[in-house]
């Protein structure tokens, strides 16, 4: 098995994604395996990677609770997001369904995209991805490569080998 690791390289299957046990809509993220587990930050990581690698997600009615109730709460969390050096903030909508204020709340959306651009200035990606599933596909993919250049920095001498053979 780890023979034809070295050949093929790091493929998905062979990555094991965490999903926080407080999350309740978990995403869909074949093909990577996945397990249940708590993290100390983010809703997503990978096995053996769970402090470089943080993924948070939010719904658009999440988000907008978290920057409005929630917010002290919500800035302690990507203060400590801060700390992964791979990170991103995901969230399940597009800009313009915020600039066109199509959610339930008095929060003005200008309060919530100076929130996100503030988010983005201090480093944290803000990732708009339009819903749920493609929220699946995309966290999948992250994970994926962010793993995989985990390893090939870990294991330089067989991510070498892994090209050659």
């Amino acid at each position: 098995m780890f023979e034809a690791r070295i050949r093929k390289g790091l493929e998905p299957e062979h990555i094991t994604a965490i999903i926080d046990t407080r999350e309740q809509e978990p995403l869909e993220l074949a093909p990577l395996k996945t397990m249940r587990g708590t993290l100390d930050t983010a809703d997503y990581s990978v096995l053996g990677l769970q402090h470089i690698i943080g993924v948070e997600r939010k719904s658009l009615n999440d988000l907008i609770g978290s920057l409005s109730q929630e917010r002290e709460r919500f800035e302690r969390e990507m203060q400590r997001l801060l700390a992964y050096p791979v990170r991103a903030l995901v969230i399940e909508a597009d800009w313009s369904t915020i600039e066109l204020k199509q959610y339930r709340s008095r929060m003005h959306p200008n309060a919530v995209m100076g929130s996100l651009m503030g988010l983005i200035a201090q480093t944290i990606p803000v990732v708009m991805i339009g819903n749920h599933q493609r929220a699946g596909v995309w966290v999948s993919r992250m994970l994926y490569l962010a793993a995989k250049r985990e390893w090939a920095k870990a294991y330089p001498f067989l991510a070498t080998m892994a090209d050659v053979v």
